[in-house]
Formats: C-alpha cells, sequence, structure tokens
C-alpha cells in the first residue's frame, strides 16, 4: 500500500489577516506566522494500492506499480488511476502530471488474463448475457479517455518499454507523450477478436491506423514518431528526466491559460463528434467482444487451456513473425 503526501502553504500575516486567513492552504511550501518555512504537511494523499502517487513541487508523477504483470490494467487499478487524476487536478500545487509504468513496461493493455473476464463474463454466459455485460463494461471507456483530455491539469505520459492495446489507449489520450528509444507499440488484442480505438485512427489517420489496427502488428518508437502517436523520442535512460522537464515547463505557464487552452482543444474535437465517436465504438467493442468466441479463435482457448496464458500468446502472436519491425519489435 503505497501512501504520498504533498507540501502545502500557509500563508504569513499581514494587515486584515485573522486566525483563520492565516490557515489557508495554497501552493507551494507550509510557512508559519512569520513567514519561516517549515517541515510541517498539512495533508495526506490516499492510499494506493496499484499506483505510486508523488509529487516534486509543482510535478505529480503517478507510476502504475505492477511491474509483474507489465502493469496490466485491471479494474482496480483503473479506478485508482482515476481518483489520483482528481486528486491532482484538485490540488493547486499540483501544475502538471506525468504518468508512467513501472519496470520494462508502460503498461501490456487489459488484463486478459483474469482481470476483466472475471469482472464482465465469460464466454461460457448466453450471448445476450454476456453481451450486455461487455456493453456495461464498454460504454465507461469514453468517459475514462475524455478524463484524461478535459482534465484541467495537463497530463504527460512518458512511455516506457512495452504500450500495448489499453496502455496505448491511455498514452493517446495524454495531452503530450514521450517515448524511450525501446518503446514498442501495439493492439495484438485485434488478433483474438478485441477492437482498436477511434483515438488511434484521429492522431494517426485512416490508413495508417488500419495498417496497425487491423494486423495487430507491433511498432517502435521511430514509427510512432512518424506517424503521429508520440511527440518525442529519447534515450531510456533519461525518458524521466526529459518528461520532469517538460512538466517543469508547463507549470511555469499561468494555469488559467492551461486550463482553458486545453478546453479549446478538448472541447473543440468534442464538437467535431470525438465523443460520439467513441461511444459509438464502445457500443460496437461490445459486439466485438461478445463474438470472442467464435470458431475463428477457438484454438487460442485451446491453447490456453492445454499450455496456459504464455501457450495462448504464442498460438495468438505466432503465426504473424516475422512482423515489420523485427520478431516482436524487440
Amino acid at each position: 500500500m503505497i501512501c504520498a503526501s504533498s507540501s502545502t502553504l500557509i500563508p504569513s500575516s499581514g494587515p486584515g489577516m485573522d486566525a483563520s486567513s492565516i490557515e489557508q492552504v495554497t501552493r507551494g511550501r507550509r510557512v508559519d506566522s512569520e513567514g519561516i518555512e517549515t517541515d510541517e504537511k498539512s495533508r495526506t494523499m490516499p492510499d494506493y494500492e496499484n499506483i505510486l502517487y508523488e509529487q516534486d513541487g509543482p510535478v505529480v508523477t503517478m507510476t502504475w506499480n505492477n511491474p509483474e504483470t507489465l502493469n496490466a490494467i485491471t479494474p482496480a487499478l483503473e479506478r485508482e488511476f482515476h481518483d489520483a487524476l482528481d486528486v491532482a487536478n484538485a490540488d493547486p500545487s499540483a501544475r502538471s502530471i506525468i504518468f508512467t509504468g513501472a519496470g520494462r513496461a508502460f503498461s501490456s493493455g487489459y488484463n486478459i488474463a483474469g482481470g476483466i473476464d472475471s469482472e464482465v463474463g465469460g464466454p461460457t454466459q448466453p450471448v445476450s448475457e454476456h453481451l450486455e455485460r461487455w456493453f456495461r463494461f464498454s460504454t465507461k471507456n469514453p468517459d475514462m479517455m475524455m478524463h484524461l483530455m478535459t482534465l484541467e491539469t495537463p497530463i504527460i505520459a512518458a512511455v516506457n518499454g512495452w504500450c500495448i492495446g489499453g496502455g496505448l489507449w491511455y498514452s493517446l489520450a495524454a495531452d503530450i507523450t514521450i517515448a524511450s528509444d525501446r518503446a514498442v507499440f501495439a493492439q495484438p488484442e485485434v488478433r483474438m477478436i478485441s477492437n482498436s480505438s477511434v483515438l488511434f485512427a484521429a492522431l494517426a489517420g485512416w490508413k495508417t491506423a488500419h495498417r496497425y489496427a487491423l494486423t495487430g502488428d507491433h511498432f517502435d518508437a521511430q514509427e510512432a514518431l512518424r506517424i503521429g502517436v508520440i511527440n518525442e523520442i529519447v534515450p531510456t535512460e533519461d525518458l524521466m528526466e526529459k518528461a520532469d522537464a517538460l512538466a517543469r515547463r508547463l507549470a511555469l505557464v499561468p494555469s488559467h491559460s492551461i486550463r482553458y487552452n486545453k478546453l479549446i482543444t478538448a472541447r473543440g474535437l468534442e464538437a467535431m463528434g470525438l465523443r460520439n465517436a467513441l461511444n459509438v465504438g464502445s457500443m460496437l467493442s461490445s459486439m466485438v467482444e461478445a463474438s470472442a468466441d467464435g470458431p475463428e479463435v477457438a484454438h487460442l482457448d485451446a491453447a490456453r487451456e492445454a499450455g496456459g496464458f504464455g501457450a495462448f500468446l504464442r498460438a495468438r502472436d505466432e503465426p504473424f513473425i516475422p512482423e515489420p519491425f523485427g520478431p516482436r519489435s524487440t
């Protein structure tokens, strides 16, 4: 369980300030009534099981912290992440947010090894019930993506290593995405009957999106930069330093300017139909997932039953090797 805290500021007393005024909280550090800085910290952030929440001055860093699963997205992790975004957004001392993944992956995507199926139910359910459960799950996704895009505080995704499936979607929804030179991107879940995201087409373009979203092929950081789904590539060892420097640069801009310029783009894209497109995509994805036990993928279920999740992945991906950027773009 992770607990993090941030410093706050109590302004010094002055003409017309009473005791209650002295106790107000703004951003920065804590000082006493004489203006002397103290070490006291006024409040503690919520505890999280699946993410690390750290604050250094104006920069909050959120780290998805399940490296043993390559930071696979579970319902619990997703709930905590969105709660943490709201916590940071409500804190006037937090002027920018970085989010990244612990270990060798940004995220391996939604936890198809059990996390989501255990919540929405497996393909042994009646079709109507299976479809309904996937519909309830999928229709949350547009709000989750738009949460990042409409948050008042700017968000930088620092992509280290694998950035797969739902992890890729979250990197697309960030305001700025910086990738390490070892980053690998893909949506291989389409190979087992699953869905892409309209955000990928919105950023990469129709034909490029189809090149990768219809094959599930992996692509490297250079290709991600070429097609427009990231902003910058940096050496792996410099990733967090570069992200932090940019986050501090953003923190220099007046918060009102950041807020309204984010809304200009986010609400403008909504007015052009982005949210409706995400909503339609979520409904179609529930239909896709409800058909994921069809005869074309029966061999994948058989491989999982016979040899576990590793055998499932081999059965899914080995027919596509070699891929354009290497066996698995490593």
